[in-house]
């Protein structure tokens, strides 16, 4: 059998409910739902990460994120580490890539030419780690310069938190799917396989749509729900909860909660869900040279993001060390037609870390003895197996972060969680401090129950959930050679 093609669309920061065919009935993603009806949506699909770096990390890998030692924003993954792209290149595959892969240092203070590579197999590497002119080989910029332009967008008038992007014709999202659709073109005529990661930066901050994918938002500003922030929650939550309240990271300039009326948190909203509306658009025209090519049916598409966005829920915007669902819970569509379920909806908790296996199974290449995720193979082709036999894919989700963001006394929040279908569990290491949630009770984590009496029995199960967890991060290499 031909190995699939595989087309890996992955986004920047994007929230579970941001589609229309997860629930949201504000934004248009007529493509992404038609993926969806034609493939695999995994209704409970969560990162390892809040934050970028480790995140990718571990979903390239196969690995948790304190098991690459990549465990924070600023770090260099290290050489030694095996990405799931370079296995494929290293069996056939010509691999290329589009927009961002930060799982190195990427800020102008620490790289002058971009972002530090390993040998991660990618044989075009069209480099863009965010729109902004920070470094010479920003392959974006040179691609706007090109057409006799500049990237520069403008605040919105009224506002000072959202801005105007280019227009969509000039935005680095299309310019993302620009390179996958000549990338998809050039491999027409070809019997190789090939992999494409399309990793554009939106829905990331800032909030700078084009004008006229806001515009369709402007009039019904009104209808646009206010962030899930109950007023007084914040008393029973951790130190850097209350701390990023006053401004995401600590920064009492960037997107500060409490300095916000009803009308910022509703264009903030709606700037969201419009860059969501414009990658829609790019998605549709990545499934359209697969489908004018005839490539589509012999190719797995996926489309996914690295963490979600708080967008003011709980009283903080963007991410940090916070675990709440839209930080956590992240949109993952996988869709190989004639394979994979059509129109299947799963239910099961998989991880972002069980991706790389899945894509070595799916190009029948054995899993590398460093992957510690399990394939989600029998979920998408809808096998006999786990559902049946009353098994299920995981019985919880863990996930980290160590020293990533919001630093208070220079120290960023050393926490980790564990989240099984009801329960979610996070622990502020060093602090005293955590959290306990009954998701089936408090869908909207309003009602911190790490203090409550009646939930001592629930905390301690938890804390043994999450410590077994913890401990079976433990690298599996180097292999065992031998019984002694």
């Amino acid at each position: 059998m031909k190995q699939p093609n595989i087309l890996w669309i992955c986004t920047d920061q994007q929230r579970f409910d941001t589609l229309g065919c997860t629930g949201n009935s504000f934004v248009e993603t007529p493509n992404i739902d038609h993926l969806a009806a034609n493939g695999v949506l995994f209704e409970n699909a969560f990162s390892q990460s809040t934050v970028c770096t480790p995140s990718r990390a571990s979903f390239l890998t196969g690995r948790y994120p304190r098991t690459t030692r990549c465990r924070q924003n600023g770090q260099n993954i290290p050489e030694d580490e095996v990405l799931v792209t370079r296995l494929l290149a290293d069996n056939g595959y010509g691999c290329g890539l589009s927009g961002k892969l930060h799982i190195s240092a990427c800020h102008p203070s620490a790289t002058f030419a971009g972002e530090r590579r390993i040998n991660d197999g990618y044989h075009q590497f069209h480099w863009s780690h965010h729109p902004e002119n920070s470094w010479p080989t920003n392959e974006y910029i040179q691609w706007v310069r090109a057409k006799g332009k500049e990237y520069n967008p403008q605040p919105y008038e009224g506002s000072r938190y959202v801005q105007i992007g280019p227009d969509a014709a000039d935005h680095q999202t299309t310019w993302c799917a620009e390179m996958a659709v000549q990338f998809i073109e050039a491999n027409e005529e070809y019997d190789s396989p090939w992999l494409f990661s399309v990793n554009m930066f939106d829905p990331h901050h800032p909030f700078n749509p084009p004008m006229d994918y806001l515009q369709r938002y402007l009039d019904r500003l009104d209808e646009i729900p206010l962030p899930n922030y109950v007023e007084g929650e914040l008393d029973s939550k951790t130190y850097v909860q209350r701390f990023d309240h006053h401004g995401a990271y600590g920064m009492p300039k960037l997107y500060p909660y409490s300095k916000m009326i009803a009308s910022d948190h509703r264009l903030l909203t709606a700037a969201y869900w419009a860059m969501v509306d414009l990658i829609d658009v790019q998605v549709g025209r990545m499934l359209e040279a697969l489908e004018r090519t005839g490539q589509l049916d012999n190719t797995i598409v996926i489309f996914m993001s690295d963490h979600g966005e708080l967008l003011g829920d709980h009283g903080v915007y963007l991410k940090g060390p916070f675990f709440y669902e839209p930080s956590v819970h992240v949109p993952l569509i996988i869709s190989y037609p004639g394979h994979y379920g059509r129109g299947t909806r799963v239910t099961d908790l998989v991880e972002l870390v069980d991706l790389a296996p899945t894509l070595l199974e799916a190009a029948g290449l054995p899993k590398h003895p460093g992957m510690q995720g399990k394939s989600l193979g029998k979920l998408l082709t809808g096998e006999a197996s786990d559902a049946d036999s009353g098994e299920k894919h995981r019985d919880d989700i863990y996930c980290e972060h160590y020293n990533a963001s919001s630093k208070q006394d220079g120290v960023g929040g050393f926490a980790t969680m564990v989240r099984t279908e009801r329960y979610k569990l996070a622990v502020y290491h060093q602090k005293g401090e955590g959290e306990l949630y009954d998701l089936a009770e408090d869908p909207n984590e309003s009602v911190n129950l790490w203090n409550a009496p009646e939930a001592a029995a629930i905390q301690m199960e938890m804390m043994v959930r999450l410590c077994d967890r913890m401990a079976e991060t433990v690298d599996p290499l180097p292999v065992r050679l031998s019984g002694w």
